[in-house]
């Protein structure tokens, strides 16, 4: 029987620490993490589980592809996206978070977001 050592415990990182590691320019970036290019197999999920999106408002968005959207269901969700949303989102628009697979919809667009 092997003498296992225990895991050193990890501080999780999320937003900007997880979102900006590694990239410099979005139009450059190839990266598949949460947040950048979307993958397919994240939108066949996504689409494939329509009880998990929530319809939300965008209640504030900034330069640096931070969105805050007020879900119809009371509550507030905070995302990223690395290309700000290619300039696509207005407040007041009308989206759809996916609460699992980390998509925002916004009409026909699908961005793969981090939760911020």
């Amino acid at each position: 029987m092997s003498h296992r050592e225990p895991h050193a415990a990890t501080q999780p990182r999320t937003g900007r620490a997880t979102g900006m590691r590694g990239c410099v320019h979005a139009s450059e970036c190839s990266s598949d993490r949460p947040g950048h290019g979307l993958h397919a197999m994240q939108l066949r999920l996504a689409t494939a589980t329509p009880s998990k999106w929530l319809d939300a408002i965008v209640t504030s968005i900034d330069a640096d592809g931070f969105a805050t959207v007020a879900t119809l269901a009371g509550g507030a969700r905070r995302v990223w996206h690395h290309d700000a949303f290619a300039g696509e989102l207005q407040v007041g628009d009308p989206v759809a978070v996916h609460g699992v697979y980390g998509v925002l919809a916004a009409g026909g667009l699908r961005f793969s977001v981090a939760e911020a």
